[in-house]
């Protein structure tokens, strides 16, 4: 039996993760920060099979601490401040928990002089401006937002770790993965819930910034079993873990707007644009420039060509399956809130 440390355990990935673990036989401890109201986010359905252990990633002396405690022979680093948009309203946190974070835990797994493997969560907004098209592991970063630029200082320090100290470390370059259990902060997730009030009359239209942003989308089930086979081989590498297909952000609306049998038509240009029901004429998409970046990152398409020979990845859940499974569970949500 093996034992398995998650920073981040209560978020999205984290949680799918801890569930594979489990599977798996690992023993599965968390690291959670101490509250004054204590949330397992979620893991709350698993909770009494995870140990937690209360540390935080800017305390290198808590890291140490559940290094000690957990006796892990994986490490898998998913915490992270990862809504891009609050990387510019709280640049410095962005850094301090995206960044020194990562040397915190490398760190700490060094000076417990313990031989734990060691997952790092990279992500494909390191790329931002890309330099090609796709984006592979050998693709220069471009990063356009504090978040990414944060996000390549823990993808290169967690490489010179194990370049350096000859540490099992592994970077996972992920691309965008979403799941029924994303946050409503994520434009995924805030469509397939808009899309849910809106079928049951608690919303009448959504806003939306850029439709035309293109991303490379999976599920985070498929991810996070990627996670887990890097730390699986003989020796440590760095993978991209994408679907190679890109999408709009206007796909995913008319996808999700389709789950619950509404047809959109597009009219008008820029942020005049509005997505109107095909039937009724109504409008249930419009443009707020508030919601565009300072610095638009317009493409992101991942080449995971890699990960599928030396890992022998695959994806199992399409990208229309992904979003109506994210719409599905939210109409579950305002069913359940409705008492219907």
């Amino acid at each position: 039996m093996k034992n398995a440390l998650i920073t981040g355990v209560t978020g999205q990935d984290g949680s799918y993760l801890a569930e594979l673990l489990l599977e798996k036989g690992y023993d599965v401890y968390g690291i959670i920060r101490r509250k004054s109201c204590l949330d397992y986010g979620n893991v709350e359905h698993i909770k009494d099979k995870i140990k937690f252990i209360y540390a935080d990633m800017t305390d290198i002396v808590s890291l140490i601490n559940a290094m000690k405690v957990s006796k892990a022979d994986e490490v898998y680093n998913l915490a992270a401040q990862s809504f891009v948009a609050t990387s510019w309203e709280q640049p410095i946190t962005t850094a301090e928990i995206d960044a020194i974070g990562v040397t915190n835990m490398l760190e700490a797994i060094r000076l417990t002089n313990t031989k734990a493997k060691f997952y790092q969560a990279s992500t494909s907004e390191m790329f931002g401006l890309v330099q090609e098209v796709p984006q592979k592991e050998t693709t220069p970063f471009y990063p356009r937002s504090p978040y990414g630029v944060a996000k390549v200082y823990g993808h290169w320090i967690t490489k010179n770790y194990r370049e350096s100290y000859g540490m099992f470390a592994c970077c996972g370059i992920l691309f965008n993965h979403e799941s029924e259990r994303r946050g409503k902060e994520f434009v995924t997730r805030k469509i397939t819930d808009a899309v849910a009030r809106i079928k049951f009359g608690l919303q009448d239209h959504i806003e939306l910034g850029n439709l035309n942003a293109k991303r490379d989308w999976g599920h985070s089930i498929d991810y996070v079993y990627a996670m887990w086979l890097m730390l699986q081989q003989e020796s440590p590498d760095d993978y991209v873990i994408a679907t190679n297909e890109t999408r709009t952000v206007r796909e995913f609306v008319e996808i999700a707007f389709q789950r619950i049998n509404i047809e959109l038509v597009w009219k008008g240009m820029g942020i005049n644009e509005v997505g109107l029901d095909r039937v009724t004429g109504k409008t249930l998409v419009s443009i707020n420039p508030q919601y565009f970046r300072p610095a638009e990152v317009e493409l992101l398409l991942g080449d995971c060509t890699k990960a599928e020979k030396k890992l022998k990845w695959i994806r199992n859940i399409s990208f229309k399956e992904l979003v109506n499974r994210m719409v599905d569970n939210d109409i579950v949500i305002i069913q359940k809130e409705l008492n219907i």
